[in-house]
C-alpha cells in the first residue's frame, strides 16, 4: 500500500478553493482546478509520495503487472488499471457532452487516425478506443443535468413558460412522445441556423424569466439554469438542448450513473468520480471547446430517463453503488460509532486494486506490507498482492474505494 499524489487538472469551470481546501494546501490558488485525477491514465498518472524511486502508478503497474493487478485483472484488460478516480469541482457548468459506447469509441479512433487527426488536437474526439461509463457521488450540495426527462414532463415545462415561439416544438414532441421525438426536436435544435437560435433563445429566457417571477416552483430550477446557460453561454444552442434534461440535485453521499450515450452537464458542486479509463468526450454545447454535431448524434441514447440517481445497498460500513461495469465499483467506506478506535475488517469483492481517498477524517489503513495514514484530501493505492485491508479511525471519517467491478 502506497500514498499517492493526484494530477490537478485546471479547467476554467474549476474552482479556486474546493480542491485545494480539501487536499490542504492555501487557498485560493492562482487558477481554477477543477480536477484531481488519481490513477494511472497516460496523459495524467498519480505520482507516489515521498519522492518514491519508482515514479508514476503507471510505472509501478508496468513494471509488476500480476502483483499490483492480480492475474484476473490484468489477462482481461491488457495489463492496464481499468478504472481512473477523479475529485472533481464546479464552480460553473460544465459542457454539454456525452460519452461513447466501447464500439463507437473504437470505431471514431480508428477514423480519426484515417483522417489524420493528431491524439492531442483540440479538434479531436476520441483519445482512446475506450468507453467511458463514469459513477458520480456527491460530496456535499450538487447540481447537475443528467439524460433526456420523459417526454411527456418537457411537453409540460415548455408550455408553462408560455412562449408562443414554443409551440411548434412543442406539438413536435407531444405527437411523437418517445425517444425518436426527443431526438427529432434535440436535432432540430442543436443543427438550427444561427440566426433561428439568436430569435428563440432570448424568447425562451423571457419566458423563464415571467416564470420565476410569478413565484410558481413546479419548474422553478429549470427555469433558473435556463436563465444561468443564457448568460454564460448566449446564442449557444446548447442553452435549449439542456431544457430536454433531467434537472438533479444531489446531498452528500447521492450517486448518479452515466452510461454510454447519457447527454449530461454538470453544473455546481463537488463530488467524488470513478470511470472507466478513458479521456472520450463528445460535446454539444456550453463551451468554446470542439463540437461535432453529427458525431455527437451518433453516440447519444435518446431513450428518457426517469430517475438518474444510482441504487445503493449497504453490507457493514460499506455503502456500495449499483454500477454495471467491469472496469469499476465504487463504494463509500464510514467509521463512526461504536467502530471508533477499533480496526475494522474492509475486504474488497474480488482480488484486484484499489485506491481510497479520505473523504473526512482520517483512517489508518492495514495491509500486508504495512501501515498508512490516510488523511481528508490524500488518496493511497492498494495493490492486488496486499489486500485485504483493515482499517481504524478515531473520529468519524469516510474513504471513498474505487475497485474493479468483475
Amino acid at each position: 500500500m502506497q500514498l499517492i499524489r493526484g494530477a490537478i487538472r485546471t479547467y476554467a469551470w474549476g474552482s479556486r478553493t474546493a480542491i485545494a481546501e480539501f487536499t490542504g494546501r492555501p487557498a485560493p490558488t492562482a487558477h481554477p482546478e477543477a480536477e484531481l485525477w488519481l490513477g494511472a491514465h497516460p496523459g495524467d498518472p498519480a505520482t507516489l509520495v515521498d519522492d518514491d524511486p519508482r515514479g508514476s502508478l503507471l510505472d509501478v503497474i508496468a513494471a509488476d503487472p500480476d502483483g499490483e493487478l492480480g492475474p484476473a485483472v490484468r489477462e482481461r484488460f491488457d495489463g492496464q488499471l481499468p478504472f481512473l478516480v477523479k475529485v472533481l469541482a464546479a464552480d460553473e457548468p460544465l459542457s454539454l457532452q456525452a460519452h461513447p459506447s466501447a464500439q463507437q469509441a473504437s470505431e471514431g479512433y480508428d477514423h480519426e487516425d484515417r483522417c489524420g487527426v493528431p491524439v492531442l488536437s483540440p479538434e479531436r474526439n476520441y483519445r482512446d478506443r475506450s468507453h467511458k461509463p463514469e459513477l458520480l457521488v456527491a460530496l456535499g450540495d450538487f447540481e447537475a443535468l443528467v439524460g433526456f426527462r420523459p417526454p411527456a414532463a418537457t411537453v409540460e415545462l415548455l408550455r408553462a413558460l408560455a412562449v408562443p415561439a414554443l409551440e411548434p416544438y412543442i406539438a413536435l414532441l407531444a405527437g411523437q412522445s418517445d425517444a425518436a421525438g426527443l431526438r427529432a426536436l434535440f436535432t432540430t435544435w442543436i443543427t438550427a441556423p444561427q440566426p433561428d437560435i439568436d430569435t428563440l433563445i432570448p424568447a425562451v429566457l423571457d419566458g423563464a424569466i415571467a416564470y420565476v417571477r410569478s413565484g410558481a416552483t413546479e419548474f422553478a430550477d429549470e427555469a433558473r439554469t435556463a436563465l444561468e446557460l443564457g448568460e454564460r453561454y448566449p446564442g449557444d444552442a446548447g442553452v435549449l438542448a439542456a431544457l430536454l434534461l433531467n434537472r438533479v440535485s444531489l446531498s452528500a453521499g447521492e450517486g448518479i450513473f452515466l452510461p454510454a450515450g447519457n447527454l449530461h452537464s454538470y453544473l455546481q458542486g463537488m463530488a467524488m468520480e470513478v470511470m472507466a479509463n478513458s479521456d472520450n468526450v463528445l460535446r454539444g454545447g456550453l463551451t468554446p471547446k470542439h463540437v461535432d454535431v453529427p458525431e455527437l448524434l451518433r453516440v447519444l441514447d435518446f431513450h428518457p430517463v426517469a430517475d438518474a440517481r444510482v441504487g445503493t445497498r449497504r453490507a457493514g460500513i460499506e455503502l456500495f453503488y449499483d454500477t454495471p461495469t467491469a472496469e469499476f465499483a465504487g463504494s463509500v467506506l464510514t467509521l463512526d460509532g461504536d467502530n471508533l478506535g477499533h480496526e475494522v475488517d474492509a475486504p474488497s469483492r474480488h482480488d484486484g486494486p484499489q485506491i481510497l481517498v479520505c473523504t473526512q477524517g482520517s483512517v489508518i489503513a492495514r495491509a500486508k506490507s504495512g501501515d498508512v495514514r490516510i488523511d481528508r484530501g490524500s488518496a493511497a493505492w492498494v495493490a492486488a498482492d496486499d489486500g485485504p485491508i483493515r482499517l481504524q479511525a478515531s473520529r468519524p471519517s469516510r474513504l471513498f474505494r474505487a475497485t474493479v467491478g468483475l
